[in-house]
């Protein structure tokens, strides 16, 4: 059964599910030259991990972002974007998002670039459920000047519309299957 069917919402079986990076993505939308031109980019997601509790609210979602995985295909802006004028990969090169509400208007938490911290919701757009995984589709929308990433105004797009598609895929208990 598929969050995408039905009137029913899937809900993921409780437990522990990690993030199965091979099946999941991040990319973005953003403009440049003063608005006029899109660029369309991606980020790699290095980890993390879905706790689904009994009590959706008490579920918690943690996961890590490669920051020098910026990539839009062209070398020059993808060199410029992870330097220190922007998101300076050297010094800071996870980007992190914690949870702290779960619920079904989204995943309400706190997303730390450069070292600043904000708040952030995700949107939820779709869930599949299977016995063994949970795959989510959000989107959320984010100020890259709330983080500091003030370089090129005007030149650069102040905003990313990120959409995520992230697989995760139920944990095994400690001395069992997943299925135990």
């Amino acid at each position: 059964m598929t969050g995408s069917q039905g009137k029913e919402k899937a809900v993921p079986q409780p437990g522990r599910y990690k993030i199965d990076t091979s099946h999941s993505a991040i990319t973005f939308t953003s403009r440049h030259l003063f608005g006029l031109l899109p660029v369309h980019g991606t980020f790699a997601i290095r980890g993390g991990t879905i706790e689904v509790s009994e009590s959706r609210a008490a579920s918690t979602v943690h996961a890590e972002v490669d920051a020098a995985s910026f990539h839009t295909g062209s070398e020059r802006r993808d060199t410029d974007v992870r330097s220190a004028r922007f998101l300076d990969t050297a010094r800071h090169p996870v980007l992190t998002f914690d949870s702290e509400r779960v619920d079904d208007a989204g995943i309400a938490g706190k997303l730390t670039a450069r070292g600043v911290t904000q708040q952030v919701v995700l949107t939820i757009e779709r869930l599949d459920v299977a016995s063994d995984s949970v795959t989510a589709h959000a989107t959320v929308r984010i100020d890259r000047t709330d983080f500091g990433v003030t370089a090129a105004r005007g030149l650069a797009g102040r905003y990313l519309d990120l959409a995520l598609e992230v697989r995760a895929v139920r944990a095994p208990r400690a001395g069992g299957t997943a299925h135990d």
